[in-house]
């Protein structure tokens, strides 16, 4: 096992890397046990692990990272390679590139153990096995017909096709990473040192990821602002409903070449929450013109109570982000409602057509000799 540690000055806390053969050893240390690797990946620890075709005490950790490993002994082979060697040396097609490998156009040599992932939204492929790769104990056809019959049963299938998996990665909660790969040959300065192959690529962006020197994000600051207020105003203590409300957030990117945060502008998935137990409002969060910065603009639901801004952005292969501020959401003063609503045009004509009802029939009354008649009618009964 080989452990080495570093702490770039004075923007990053202490963060250790390891690199861990899972060889045929008799026995580890007593501290080197399953639970305390959980442990150090919890606190920030990045972990290689290169699996071995024999049965290890460590073997058990793969199931922590809803792995399943084949039985002992039954490496991956494939009869339908195009270089010659070994059945147990296997050729694989370049990966596309994605969050964590760059482009190759390069074929990857590969030999060892492949593996089987359990549903873990924190568990990700980065290189499956050939679809015509499966995983045996012997390198004769002797048991082949047992393997394609499993394999349509679902069975055995398991270890057999391209739903293996060769080399995974797995993001904890708190930013520790732990990569798998299934044999440490991979990693070999024969298969680097090959210019026709994708090896040394290949190994540059896996360990330059499980070792935190790419796709490692930071929320550096998050503010809310109404959308009419000037920029340099301080946060709200309260927001009324329907109000405009500006977001912004600041998003960093750890740069291992210049040893600095440096601002991060790539990110076009991003999703904002405004939530009171469930999310009222849910809208996209797109970067601006300034670099690193990212600013959204909508209106505060029709209903008050305790809301939250809530940033929650999990994607594969880079660092979790997530950033809550809390906020109230009141409604309006008495003096802040308007003072006619369109609504209820309807009762203020009403109100009006009675007043001016009244009004003419009391003219009339009184213009028509009305009263005179009355007081007439009151002396002749006299």
């Amino acid at each position: 096992m080989w452990c080495s540690s570093r702490h770039p000055q004075n923007v990053r806390s202490a963060s250790f890397t390891c690199f861990i053969c899972l060889t045929h050893l008799l026995a580890y240390a007593q501290d080197l046990s399953p639970q305390n690797l959980v442990s150090l990946l919890s606190s920030n620890v990045n972990i290689l692990f290169a699996l071995s075709p024999s049965q290890t005490p460590l073997t058990s950790l793969a199931a922590e990272f809803s792995l399943i490993l084949p039985p002992p002994h039954t490496p991956l082979l494939s009869h339908f390679s195009k270089r010659k060697g070994p059945h147990t040396i296997v050729e694989v097609e370049a990966p596309q590139a994605n969050n964590v490998l760059s482009s190759n156009s390069k074929p990857i040599l590969f030999s060892g153990v492949p593996h089987a992932s359990s549903p873990n939204p924190l568990l990700f492929p980065i290189l499956h096995a050939p679809p015509e790769s499966f995983a045996s104990d012997s390198e004769d056809d002797s048991g082949a017909d047992t393997v394609v019959e499993a394999a349509e049963k679902g069975g055995e299938g398991l270890w057999a096709g391209g739903q293996m998996t060769l080399v995974s990665g797995f993001q904890a909660r708190p930013g520790g990473r732990a990569l798998w790969a299934g044999g440490v040959q991979m990693f070999s300065d024969k298969f680097m040192n090959d210019q026709n192959l994708g090896n040394a690529q290949f190994v540059k962006d896996v360990t330059a990821w499980v070792f935190q020197e790419k796709n490692v994000l930071r929320v550096d600051e998050t503010s809310h602002k109404l959308a009419s207020a000037n920029a340099s105003s301080i946060l709200p203590d309260w927001y009324t409903v329907n109000d405009m409300v500006e977001y912004t957030a600041r998003i960093s990117e750890w740069d291992p070449v210049e040893g600095a945060w440096k601002p991060c502008s790539t990110l076009t998935d991003i999703q904002l929450d405004f939530t009171m137990l469930d999310p009222h409002v849910r809208t996209a969060l797109p970067p601006s013109n300034t670099p690193g910065i990212y600013i959204k603009t909508f209106r505060a639901p029709d209903r008050h109570g305790v809301f939250k801004f809530v940033l929650d952005y999990r994607r594969q292969g880079y660092s979790f982000l997530y950033n809550a501020l809390t906020v109230p959401v009141v409604p309006p003063r008495h003096d802040g409602y308007p003072r006619f609503l369109s609504a209820a045009w309807p009762y203020y004509a009403g109100a009006m057509s009675t007043s001016a009802g009244f009004i003419f029939f009391v003219t009339l009354w009184l213009a028509g000799g009305g009263a005179e008649k009355e007081g007439r009618k009151g002396k002749k009964a006299e």
